[in-house]
């Protein structure tokens, strides 16, 4: 019934030696500078064994706990993953997978990508049938831990091929190394020929070019190579180039005096005035790991090894940058709210010269004992203390939190889930902002009103990253608690795009049904729970030498 199971000790062995990417995920970045290391594909440990002894699932399954899963599929619509689990899938499984299978786009023939949202009782489409690169991400993964890598490989190839055409909005050109928002694929019945549309942000809402793209496209290249062992498409000369624009990109010199990014509002998932522009916990987070996952693809060529010295030194500064004024836990609150102002000198501690009345008055109620997060956003004069879920989750994945701030923010999760969770995973942040400071912050936005959409709005495609965290950090309890609220009603809703209300009890005043990445989401963070191997296509491993910069306080002791 399932050639998975019977593999004998040499396959295995023989599977092992070609089914990694390399051996660069847990490394020194100094070491880099010191001379090229050629690309070794071995298999390594997915995450710290020292969170398997708490895996409370899949124990008594034997579990391959490695990197990636050789040969066949580990999905749950398929024998292989029916011989080996001793538990029928969720009936929301085989329908989540009908849907995603529908929502395929196709170019020539094949597929490149799955659109945003197949409802088709919604009067107005949008942009809803195009495909997204950010919202592709969960779609991807699905595919790939069933075994179906194909689509990946060219959703990947077809991407890059629309970073290289020309971008402009009005008489502005766009940077060489910007990735599309997304593209579209008309098809001609006629002349029987399919036509690509890119929009670059010059078709968005607010017209702002998407910062998270290229970081995407860039994480999703590795989850490839990791999960099919195959170095050969990161290693093409496209591919290579691609990265390296996409890189430029970020690591260019200007007037900035932090290794953050700078950014403006609208240019992430949260794609709408929600006042995140500055420097938002989620590009950072996204910028952090795809720097990591590029040193994994890039080739020691000449061309390479002088972008290599780049992100080797951003690296040191952004991780020291990010951990000293982005994290706050109960001591770091209380250490803000006593700071003196207009310090003058290196030595000063309020570096930023942040007004402690400035910090709102919720925050003092929410900041448990145990527990901590990376706030929102921090620049001169100003620290934006909302937390978002999806830069404190990749914090974890990409290890930009040290393994202590990961613990400290499942614990925050754990000790705030009425208000983080809710009846429905999951809040996209919190807490939503309303009144006088939603009509100043967004503009009126009648579609971020409180508890609705970007605006502490509730997102079940948020359940993959949060699974994922969960299974890092040791606690797959938490992953199975929000996973079981999300099968107790998102298939009866019809997989909706996102809930309102400030426990997300109700269906978003405009979300779209059968939405796309809610149903990817949902699968991969089921397909992840079943098999936590799969971990290693979105996780790596902290660089011992990275040390922390901040003293161990008493909300990290776990």
């Amino acid at each position: 019934m399932d050639g998975n199971k019977d593999y004998n000790l040499s396959s295995l062995r023989s599977v092992n030696s070609h089914c990694s990417a390399s051996e660069m995920d847990d490394y020194d970045f100094s070491k880099l500078l010191d001379k090229p290391r050629p690309l070794n594909i071995e298999r390594k440990r997915s995450f710290d064994e020292r969170s398997l002894s708490e895996l409370s699932i899949g124990l008594s399954r034997g579990l391959d706990l490695e990197t990636c899963s050789p040969g066949g599929r580990s999905a749950f619509d398929t024998p292989a993953s029916s011989a080996r689990n001793s538990f029928e899938p969720h009936p929301m499984v085989s329908e989540a997978w009908d849907a995603l299978r529908r929502s395929l786009v196709y170019f020539r023939g094949q597929p490149v990508g799955t659109i945003a949202a197949y409802d088709h009782q919604s009067e107005e489409v949008l942009n809803y049938d195009q495909v997204f690169v950010r919202d592709f991400v969960p779609s991807a993964l699905a595919f790939l831990m069933n075994g179906e890598p194909e689509i990946v490989k060219n959703f990947l190839l077809k991407t890059l091929h629309l970073q290289g055409w020309e971008k402009r909005i009005d008489r502005f050109k766009l940077g060489e190394g910007a990735m599309p928002a997304s593209f579209k694929v008309l098809h001609d019945p006629i002349r029987k020929t399919d036509t690509l549309i890119a929009d670059f942000g010059e078709s968005a809402i607010g017209r702002v070019a998407p910062v998270d793209s290229g970081f995407w496209w860039i994480i999703l290249l590795r989850a490839y190579t990791k999960s099919t062992g195959d170095m050969s498409l990161a290693e093409t000369d496209e591919c290579q180039k691609g990265m390296r624009l996409i890189l430029a990109l970020c690591l260019s010199e200007g007037f900035d005096t932090f290794p953050t990014l700078l950014c403006a509002d609208g240019c992430s998932m949260i794609d709408r005035r929600m006042g995140i522009y500055g420097y938002p916990i989620e590009i950072q987070a996204l910028f952090f790991m795809a720097l990591r996952c590029a040193l994994t693809l890039l080739k020691h060529d000449a061309e390479g090894k002088e972008m290599v010295e780049r992100i080797v030194k951003r690296l040191h500064a952004l991780s020291f940058h990010m951990r000293s004024y982005f994290w706050l836990d109960f001591q770091q609150l209380n250490d803000i709210y006593r700071y003196k102002t207009e310090e003058y000198s290196h030595t000063a501690v309020n570096k930023f010269n942040v007004i402690p009345d400035s910090i709102p008055e919720w925050v003092f109620d929410f900041m448990p004992t145990r527990g901590g997060y990376f706030i929102g956003n921090v620049s001169p004069a100003r620290m934006d203390f909302r937390w978002f879920v999806l830069g404190n989750c990749v914090a974890i994945l990409s290890s930009l939190a040290t393994p202590e701030q990961s613990m400290a923010i499942m614990d925050l999760i754990e000790e705030r889930w009425e208000e983080l969770v809710g009846e429905m995973p999951l809040k996209i942040c919190y807490p939503a902002i309303e009144s006088h400071e939603w009509r100043i912050v967004t503009g009126c936005d009648p579609k971020n009103t409180r508890w609705s959409y970007h605006n502490g709005g509730s997102w079940p495609v948020l359940l993959w990253m949060l699974t994922a965290a969960c299974i890092k950090t040791g606690r797959p309890q938490i992953a199975r608690r929000a996973i079981d609220l999300t099968e107790s009603r998102m298939a009866k809703d019809g997989w909706p795009e996102y809930y309102d209300g400030k426990l997300g009890r109700y269906v978003g005043k405009q979300a779209r049904k059968m939405q796309t990445w809610s149903i990817a989401g949902y699968l991969v963070a089921k397909m992840m729970l079943e098999d936590p191997s799969h971990l290693g296509m979105v996780s790596l491993e902290e660089d011992k030498q990275m040390k922390p910069v901040l003293k161990r306080s008493s909300s990290w002791t776990c």
